[in-house]
């Protein structure tokens, strides 16, 4: 087994989205290339209504697919295609924008006004960037919850890990989602394919993250890291970006540390991106905009 080496750490940055919504952004409207196939992920995290309630109002998306995962509070949404209704604490919604959809997301807060979520966004390859639209709504009950016997929680929202399989499937990115929660103290060594981009997104807690080559202690005994590849310390809205290996070893710190896990197979295609579209050519993403402006954007009537 080897040790994924670190590239980066990052923290996300305060970004105003949509109509004022003040979020964080750990990465996206760059170069990408470390996070194929991902593109972008907000940290939505707020318990100001004024600084939220503007929300996402009518926008169109083509060429992606963009992944809800809400913690606090409720998020109402519509679309072009009919479909309405409110993802709250827990829940997923994972939407294929495909040829194209225009739809709103209007996040309303909890009763304390708390309001608390991720939105992730997925490159589609050129083969399904014209597919249909589509959706996945999941309810946070039928999300798999895996508990380790040191206590590691582990909740499965796309992909197979530890024999659970996530409630979300037929995704291009053929994506591993996870939300990992690691007690304090504890160190916790969890399996990531060889061939995936793979990043870890720290939003409670901190903790430490073997950089490769670094000794692990025996579980009995304290962790001894090597002087010579110290590990990675990563707290509360900071982003891991892993090089390649397969597996990730974290120890938590005396608060433990709950993160993200997310890994991808890369597309290894040109991306042309603009705003809420993303497609491979300029001469695409000009046609895309071209049809908005014409009234001929929206390709198809229902989603399956």
């Amino acid at each position: 087994m080897s040790i994924r080496p670190i590239k980066r750490l990052i923290k996300s940055k305060p970004t105003l989205e949509g109509a004022g919504v003040h979020l964080r952004r750990a990465f996206g409207f760059g170069n990408t290339t470390d996070f194929d196939p991902f593109l972008l992920l907000d940290d939505f995290r707020n318990e100001r209504p004024e600084d939220y309630l503007a929300g996402f109002p009518w926008h169109p998306h083509r060429g992606i697919e963009t992944i809800t995962y809400v913690l606090a509070g409720n998020v109402e949404h519509g679309d072009s295609l009919g479909h309405s209704g409110t993802i709250g604490a827990g829940d997923v919604q994972w939407m294929t924008a495909g040829s194209g959809i225009i739809h709103q997301e209007m996040p309303k807060g909890d009763a304390s006004g708390r309001m608390h979520g991720f939105q992730l966004w997925g490159n589609l390859p050129s083969s399904l960037k014209m597919t249909s639209p589509r959706y996945q709504e999941v309810k946070g009950a039928d999300v798999p919850v895996i508990t380790d016997d040191d206590g590691t929680r582990v909740l499965v929202v796309c992909g197979n890990f530890w024999g659970a399989k996530g409630p979300v499937d037929g995704v291009a990115a053929d994506p591993v989602y996870l939300d990992v929660s690691v007690p304090a103290g504890k160190r916790k060594t969890l399996p990531v394919e060889t061939t995936r981009h793979a990043f870890a997104y720290v939003f409670e807690g901190a903790g430490k993250f073997c950089n490769a080559s670094g000794p692990l202690a025996v579980p009995t005994e304290p962790i001894a890291w090597a002087d010579t590849t110290p590990p990675t310390e990563a707290d509360n809205r900071s982003l891991v970006l892993f090089d390649r290996g397969d597996e990730v070893t974290v120890e938590a710190d005396q608060e433990g540390i709950r993160f993200l896990l997310v890994s991808g197979k890369p597309l290894e295609e040109p991306v042309a991106w603009y705003g809420p579209i993303v497609m491979n050519t300029q001469d695409e993403l000009r046609e895309a905009f071209d049809e908005l402006h014409r009234g001929t954007f929206l390709k198809h009537k229902s989603a399956k």
